[in-house]
Parts: structure tokens; sequence; C-alpha cells
């Protein structure tokens, strides 16, 4: 059974928490127990109705503040799939926990109050989907209960969303708007009695009918990269000889006998073996953690990347990258900073701020020399070393990075290859 993710976004109270609560509720995956706890706590809240958003802020300081501030990964499962939801923050503060949230989504589900309509963070958040190359996108707008299920008001947001967000997609990318209330479950996991005038599927109907992009990263449409984490030398008198490179496969799929180029030494051989643990495989993918021995002794050291001959990505030592900031401190032209693409970490200097993103227009402003915190930007930088990076619309498995501040060692920023 494949595993579908999902990330949520929107700005806060627009229902996020009650949503997945309602999914989790309707589709059976909360025992009993929990619910008979939940409706005992919304009926000390002074609740006449049980308060579904409980089940996933499960923070204290959430429950304190009534918002979401930390990424929460929720699972559930249907006959036909599994499922799991990275529940992302609404406030702009966090948009940084916003955009780890989705890195790994295949869908992304944007909700908007009916009352409230599009909202700068909305703009932000579907901004966000289409940098991170989301093709499926649903803009499910919530609380229908409280403008009387008016369709005219649907139809009136959905045409604002489609005005404000113009052109900023990517071919291939799939918008679908949905009418729902989390609160009472209309469209969530059925149709809805109270919105006949809507003629498309309910939420979890079109979540089923949705094509994995995950089951994409390990197939032959994307090139084979492996990063080289461990060498393995057991100098044993069993394993004498043996020399294993482990890594995990972070997109497409290696095969015994395949000739690959480990890089930057740029020399080639055949796959000899591949094991997992210990069990001898013919074939991997991506998302295998497994060691590969080669015919050849070949120089393969720890931060290289094995890639099949053929399949080379180009070594980069000037990038043109996305950026968005998670640092108080501003990104600026001229600072020093330390980038890791899988296990390869280079030192790296900003060679330029191009553009900062204007969320309220969508539109890049070229006049600003700092991106601060939450900000999105376009900049030049330069390595040490060579990055084997592919574009991230490309590859994403292969083309994403973190910054890390040198004196600090914190994660500063993450970026995305162009």
């Amino acid at each position: 059974m494949d595993i579908l993710r999902i990330a949520t976004a929107g700005s806060v109270d627009d229902g996020k928490s009650t949503l997945i609560g309602r999914l989790l509720y309707e589709t059976k995956s909360i025992t009993k127990d929990k619910i008979e706890a939940l409706e005992a706590a919304s009926k000390r809240k002074g609740l006449d109705f049980t308060d579904l958003s409980l089940l996933t802020d499960g923070l204290i300081a959430e429950r304190e503040q009534g918002i979401t501030i930390d990424v929460a990964h929720i699972y559930f499962n249907t006959p036909q799939r599994k499922y799991i939801i990275a529940d992302t923050p609404g406030h702009f503060e966090y948009t940084r926990n916003m955009v780890t949230g989705a890195s790994n989504a295949s869908v992304s589900i944007i909700l908007i109050d009916s009352r409230n309509g599009v909202s700068e963070q909305t703009k932000r958040h579907y901004y966000i989907s289409s940098l991170l190359r989301v093709e499926e996108v649903i803009v499910a707008v919530n609380k229908m209960d409280l403008v009387g299920y008016d369709q005219s008001r649907f139809e009136e947001i959905k045409a604002d969303f489609e005005a404000a967000v113009g052109k900023s997609g990517f071919e291939g990318q799939k918008i679908t708007f949905i009418p729902i209330s989390s609160l009472y479950g209309e469209n969530i996991t059925t149709k809805s009695k109270e919105m006949p005038w809507y003629g498309g599927d309910s939420l979890l109907s079109v979540l089923e009918g949705i094509e994995n992009r995950q089951q994409r990263v390990g197939s032959e449409k994307v090139p084979a990269r492996m990063g080289v984490q461990h060498v393995i030398r057991p100098k044993t008198e069993e394993y004498h000889d043996y020399r294993g490179y482990a890594g995990r496969i972070s997109s497409g799929d290696l095969a015994v006998g395949d000739e690959v180029v480990a890089l930057p030494g740029r020399q080639s051989s055949k796959i000899k073996t591949i094991e997992k643990f210990e069990t001898q495989l013919q074939h991997a993918v991506a998302g295998d953690s497994v060691a590969v021995t080669l015919e050849d002794d070949i120089d393969v050291s720890r931060g290289n990347m094995l890639v099949k001959a053929g399949e080379e990505p180009e070594g980069r030592k000037a990038l043109s990258a996305k950026v968005c900031w998670m640092d108080g401190t501003p990104m600026s032209a001229g600072k020093n900073y330390i980038l890791q693409h899988g296990v390869n970490a280079q030192k790296a200097k900003v060679v330029s701020i191009d553009s900062v993103l204007d969320v309220e227009h969508l539109t890049e402003s070229s006049e600003r020399s700092e991106i601060a915190l939450n900000e999105i930007g376009l900049i030049q930088l330069k390595t040490a070393g060579e990055i084997f990076a592919d574009a991230y619309m490309d590859n994403p498995a292969n083309g994403a990075f973190i910054l890390i501040d040198p004196m600090s060692n914190n994660t500063v920023g993450l970026g995305f290859v162009q």
C-alpha cells in the first residue's frame, strides 16, 4: 500500500487542525477512548460540539495559544492507501516550518476561511507550494456553514484565488477547489447534502485519486543519485578485501551490473553487489538505504555521489537558487555559510541577492539587499568545491540544499537550485 504525503496550509483559525481531526474521525482512525476524551475536553471548554482540533494541537503551548506553532505529522489510512499529513503553522512567523513541512508532500491543501477570502498568507502558501513543485494543490474553502453554504461566495473566492495567483504556478500543476465545512463534516469524506450545487468530489475522494509523486522519484523518469555516507572496510579475515559504499538512494534506481560513476573523481566501475542489511538485492530504488560494492577498486569516499554512467549531473561551483531564509539575522551579499547538499558539505559565499519575493503581489523586487526571516529570494552562490545538484524542477530529491551558519552551526536557509 503506498503512502501519500499531504501538507496543510492556511492562515490562523482557517481550520487546519479541525479538518485533520475530521478526517481522522470519519476514517475511524481514532480509538473510542480518545473520542470520549475529546468529548469530555470539549465540555470542559464550554463547547456544545466535539472540538476535533484537539486531536492535532498536541503541544501544550499550542493548546494555551489556540494556534499551531510547529509541524506535526499525523497518520491515517483508508482501504486504498496510507496518508501522512504535515500539519504546518499558519502564522507568518512560522513560514519556514511550512516550507519544511511541504518539502516532501505530494499534495498541498490550502484552507481559506469563507468569511475572509483570499489573504496574504493564502498567496504565500500557494507560492511556496509552487516553489516546491507540489503538483496537486487543493484549495479547501472552509467554514461554508458560516456563509449559509452560499455558492456565489464560493465562486467569488475561487475567482479571487485564480486572479491573485495568476501565472505563478507551473505546467502540470493541478488546482482543485472544494467547498467544505470541517466542523460539520461537509464534503470531507462524503458529498454534502447542504451544497447540492457543488459537482465535484469530496476531499477524501480527490485524495484517493491522486497519483503519488513519491513513486515517481524511484522510477526511471529521474536519474539515479546515491550519496556515499560511509565506506565499509571491516578488515577481518572473512571480509579481508571487502569495500562497500553505504548510503541512501535519493532518486532513481540502481541494479547489479549497472555502470556507475563516482563524483567528483569521475572514475567508473560496475555494481558488483547491492546489500540491504543482510539481504542481497538485484535492484534498489529511491528511499532504500544500501551498501554497494563495485567490480573495480576506484577512489570513492564519504561525501561522494554514485550516479549511472551517462546520467552525470553538472558539477557546479556557482549556483543560482531560490532560498527561504530561516534565521533572525538577514542574509546579505558577501556572507559565508556552509552549503550542505546531501552528504556533501562545501564552504559557500553569497555573491548577490538578485530579488526578494513581494508576497502581496506575488512579484519579485530587485531593489532589496537583504533577505529577512521567513522571506524568499533569488540568490547567486559560489562554493569552494563542486556541488552535483540537479535543478529542483527536474529532480527535487537532488535539487535542494541547506545553508548552515559556520559560527553557530544553525541551519539558516533552505535552498532550491534553479
